[in-house]
């Protein structure tokens, strides 16, 4: 009788940490990275008709945006990539480049316009978006060389 009762809670254990390993593990869709390009304003405001704000960098956790901050941080502006998942399965259990823009927007809505974010940081104003080729203004970086990811054209 306990075996059983035992069973029963380490199947359903079992199986949703599955869920919550699995996920990340899976791969195969569409590769996307947060690029960030430094930008000029333009009497304080950034120089584009719909953004009057931006959302200042010193407010975000790299825990919470890591993409955004691992673009703001790094010399080439561009983030670590988040792979898709085939099936859209992956994107339910994982945190993604989409759901930190979503957020973005949220908290200052003036600071994004379509697919694109400005923040500021440090004094210096960046325009951040989510971008399948890892190329921003500050000259052409594709990170699969230092990464030792073999790229593979399809």
């Amino acid at each position: 009788m306990r075996r059983r009762y035992l069973l029963l809670l380490v199947v359903p254990v079992a199986v949703l940490l599955a869920l919550g390993a699995l996920p990340s593990l899976i791969g195969g869709g569409d590769v996307y990275y947060v690029t960030a390009a430094e930008i000029d304003l333009e009497d304080g405001e950034p120089a584009h008709e719909n953004v009057t704000e931006t959302i200042p960098a010193d407010n975000l956790s790299t825990n919470r945006f890591p993409y955004t901050m691992s673009a703001l941080e790094a010399d080439d502006g561009v983030s670590d990539s988040y792979e898709e998942g085939r099936f859209g399965f992956k994107e339910s259990f994982t945190h993604t480049p989409f759901d930190e823009f979503g957020e973005l927007e949220i908290w200052e809505s003036n600071a994004v316009d379509g697919d694109a974010v400005w923040v500021e940081q440090n004094g210096t104003f960046y325009r951040l978006e989510i971008t399948q080729t890892p190329e921003t203004d500050n000259g052409s970086a594709d990170r699969s060389d230092r990464l030792g990811v073999a790229r593979i054209a399809h």
